[in-house]
């Protein structure tokens, strides 16, 4: 869903997506690209249409809904549901579209047996196994007894087992990660001693690219995907490079004009000027994604130079310092993020001001009206 009657343009790169997602497989094997949430809020439908020219033939969704879409808007390939069936109407929808659900409950497994037998059709399922996250999925202990379930449901085929790792991207806990992966191996083994064929997969992005140890048969990338670093800021910051971001956000300069020394700007007069500047009043506020924790602390480009917010985000507006920067007219782009130059702003940058993840600024500013490039 777009944010309406704004002036902020989420650029997306589909092609950009495509080259990380080839340089993804080309380092870690299979890589089913995750593209839940709208692919992170990049456009999932034109997302997986350069996927799928590009001979992607698996990719990951979210809810069931998201995934029936993609197969409405033509992806012919396997689409799976992380999220698996949680409505009602998920279960026939799973087996009309054959989507392929991630399953951590027994009564979901025999549902969907049940929805396949009525539609006359074979229901392919990913077990999901909880082996640290504690979110969903069957707990490795439970795996002998899942097994009889698997066996009676005449209408089911486990095609993958998987789980996911709760702190790849973090060194200090080696321990825990390689202890997640321990228990998905005595899953796994236990299941394919007991005659059932799939694939295994474990690895997100961090996983894929920090502990190659526990790649498996295929690993499910999302932030590499969209060039985002999940090891921004750690020692492991060089492990995350290479990968192009897909996403760029884009406004407008609204008007120019001088801060006197010890004037203020902007609600709450949070800026005060030390000395007389040039101000640009630009679009973009709160109501673009523009988070008002970033008042006085982000960073945009202009002529490809950065420059920093002054005073509070307002709801459609902010005040950006261009003090040292010559030529600033109305009308000229202003980058939040991306853009052309050598040094233009990432998404991590950003989410440190707020104190979140590149995850979550990607979802917000995808809300932006989007063009594909």
């Amino acid at each position: 869903m777009t944010i309406p009657f704004n002036h902020l343009e989420a650029i997306i790169h589909p092609d950009r997506i495509v080259q990380n997602w080839r340089k993804l497989e080309q380092i870690g094997g299979k890589a089913y690209a995750v593209i839940k949430a709208d692919a992170y809020g990049h456009g999932v439908l034109k997302v997986t249409e350069a996927l799928e020219r590009a001979h992607a033939h698996t990719i990951c969704a979210g809810s069931v809904e998201e995934a029936v879409a993609i197969r409405k808007n033509g992806f012919s390939g396997r689409i799976m549901s992380l999220l698996g069936p949680q409505l009602d109407q998920d279960y026939a929808l799973c087996a009309t579209f054959q989507i392929i659900p991630f399953v951590g409950q027994v009564p979901q497994l025999r549902r969907l047996d049940a929805s396949a037998a009525a539609a006359g059709l074979r229901q392919p399922v990913a077990l999901k196994f909880d082996t640290g996250m504690n979110r969903l999925g069957f707990v490795p202990e439970q795996v002998a007894s899942v097994l009889p379930e698997i066996q009676s449901c005449s209408h089911v085929d486990v095609c993958m087992v998987c789980s996911h790792l709760a702190v790849a991207d973090d060194s200090s806990e080696q321990n825990f990660t390689h202890k997640q992966g321990q228990r998905f191996s005595t899953v796994v083994n236990y299941l394919r001693d007991a005659g059932l064929q799939f694939e295994a997969s474990l690895s997100s992005s961090p996983g894929l690219l920090a502990h190659p140890e526990l790649r498996f048969d295929a690993q499910r990338p999302g932030i590499s995907l969209y060039g985002g670093n999940p090891f921004w800021g750690t020692e492991n910051e060089a492990l995350g490079e290479g990968f192009v971001p897909a996403m760029e956000l884009r406004s407008r300069v609204y008007q120019v004009h001088p801060l006197k020394k010890g004037e203020t700007v902007s609600y709450g007069r949070t800026f005060k000027a030390e000395h007389d500047m040039q101000v640009a009043i630009v679009g973009g506020g709160y109501a673009d994604n523009i988070l008002r924790c970033l008042s006085n602390r982000t960073l945009v480009t202009i002529h490809e130079k950065r420059a920093r917010l002054l005073g509070r985000v307002c709801m459609q507006m902010a005040a950006v310092d261009v003090s040292h920067i010559s030529g600033v007219q109305p009308g000229d782009d202003v980058w939040f993020l991306g853009g052309p130059g050598e040094n233009p702003v990432r998404v991590e940058e950003i989410a440190d001001c707020c104190g979140t993840i590149s995850y979550e600024v990607l979802c917000l500013f995808g809300q932006n009206q989007r063009r594909f490039a």
